[in-house]
């Protein structure tokens, strides 16, 4: 992605007022989207720009992990799951089904999620936001939310009523057809008219609201399903068009709708990056040397080995795939394609079952250590290479060599070098860096540097790679 310095917290402070005029009063702005918006980009927020993605963590476990963890590890930011009020259940998808804009949810307060950003950015940590703006809760249901506010098939208390809905009340049947897919229901999840000028103004209050409390940009849940010219509408009327956008859009062969489309009001993820390597790690992974081709530009790219669908519906790998899901994330931290985020969730039987502790409306912190959290952001391997990431940041790829198979190795420019070994062997052999003379530690063999490879001066060191493993040496940690 394209970096460019964050706003200031000074500046963002003195939205807050404005802000929640918007929220409550809807006040209405002037910006009109143009027909090639202002690209949305990532800053580099302290030392890098790798995402975590802590998918159903509260507030508070973000929080203390920012501090203890993700900050001193050098991730950039961390991506929290949807901060609105929505409808009661253990399930995870309850946090996808909307009541209210207010920060009070399952995971926390809207003092505590204030106080995570807080924390985050103390430790160099920026926080970006799952936003859920195409639709709200379940057609036909009624009740109150996690917070007490009540609502019914057409009637969101102080929210939306049923002129704030689209005309189609069916289920998305045919994915080939544009309109179905944008304007009915995604899985019976009533349709928010974002043609609307109120619907975008409301939406538009919610995300400047956020970005008054700190946060610093949004992940745009099934933005596949709202036209992208609304999005660029919506994004116009915030304060600041050009917060930090990335757009779920899950492409797929045949399907009219793709993530380029949506360029206009930020990145997009993309889907397939995620689907070659599953393909690749379970075939040969000589193939990821051409991962970048026929996908989007790489810094409009958002990349990832799994999130909170794809583990869940097979289109990834997942925890359950072990040391070959390492070297994917390996992979994923020293290739130059796209901007990364790593994924951190829990293990599960049920795939509707929501995190560890989970309630109707709570959520319980999370526990590294014991349990069902994978906490993959405390993985040796992980951490190493996320400090890899950011050393070799703007190299190239270069001694680029593989088996014709599964042992792959490359550098990147003259500050890294990786090796993937994608077999059920051991591997011993000598590699052709193009490092400097010295000693270096092998970042994902061990946390402190007890592991170590000599370089000589012509480039070379032997080294044992164990099955399904990999090594990994750059300049910034050396023996």
């Amino acid at each position: 992605m394209t970096r460019r310095p964050n706003v200031p917290r000074r500046l963002l402070a003195t939205l807050t007022t404005f802000a929640t005029a918007l929220t409550l009063g809807l006040v209405a702005t002037t910006a009109t989207p143009t027909a090639e918006p202002a690209r949305a980009a990532t800053p580099v927020h302290g030392d890098g720009d790798v995402i975590l993605n802590l998918f159903q963590w509260t507030w508070d476990s973000v929080a203390a992990e920012c501090a203890d963890v993700v900050g001193p590890a050098g991730f950039g930011y961390v991506q929290v799951s949807p901060p609105m009020e929505h409808v009661r259940g253990s399930q995870w998808w309850t946090s996808y089904q909307p009541v209210s804009y207010r920060i009070d949810s399952k995971l926390g307060t809207r003092a505590e999620f204030a106080n995570m950003v807080a924390t985050c950015d103390a430790a160099g940590v920026g926080v970006i936001a799952d936003a859920v703006v195409n639709h709200m809760a379940g057609a036909g249901q009624s009740g109150t939310g996690v917070a007490g506010t009540a609502y019914s098939d057409d009637n969101f208390t102080g929210t939306y009523g049923a002129q704030d809905f689209n005309d189609c009340r069916t289920d998305i049947a045919d994915y080939t057809n544009r309109y179905e897919v944008q304007h009915c229901r995604l899985v019976a999840l009533q349709d928010l008219r974002t043609g609307s000028d109120y619907v975008r103004g409301r939406l538009a209050a919610y995300l400047d609201d956020l970005v008054a409390l700190g946060v610093d940009g949004f992940r745009i849940d099934a933005a596949k399903h709202i036209p992208a010219s609304d999005l660029e509408a919506i994004k116009a009327r915030m304060s600041n068009p050009d917060v930090y956008w990335v757009h779920e859009v899950i492409g797929a062969a045949g399907e009219p709708i793709q993530p380029s489309e949506y360029l206009g009001s930020g990145d997009s993820h993309e889907f397939d990056y995620a689907r070659q390597l599953k393909h690749d790690f379970d075939g040969q992974i000589k193939n990821l040397r051409f991962i970048g081709d026929g996908k989007l530009p790489s810094e409009r790219a958002g990349v990832f080995v799994a999130n909170h669908d794809t583990e869940r519906n097979g289109e990834s790998m997942n925890y359950r795939w072990g040391a070959k899901y390492v070297l994917a994330n390996t992979f994923l931290l020293s290739w130059p394609y796209g901007s990364p985020t790593v994924y951190s969730g829990y293990r599960f039987s049920d795939t509707d079952a929501g995190a560890p502790g989970a309630t109707s409306t709570t959520v319980a912190d999370a526990t590294c250590g014991v349990g069902q959290w994978t906490c993959t952001q405390r993985w040796t391997e992980i951490r190493g290479m996320v400090r890899f990431h950011n050393v070799v940041a703007g190299t190239p790829v270069t001694n680029w060599w593989d088996d014709g198979g599964n042992l792959v190795t490359y550098g990147r420019g003259d500050r890294g070098y990786v090796v993937l070994n994608n077999t059920a062997s051991t591997v011993q052999r000598s590699f052709r860096t193009p490092l400097p003379a010295g000693t270096y530690c092998d970042v994902v063999a061990a946390a402190d540097c007890s592991v170590t490879r000599t370089v000589n001066g012509d480039g070379w060191f032997t080294a044992s790679v164990p099955a399904y493993g990999a090594l990994a040496i750059h300049v910034g940690a050396r023996g």
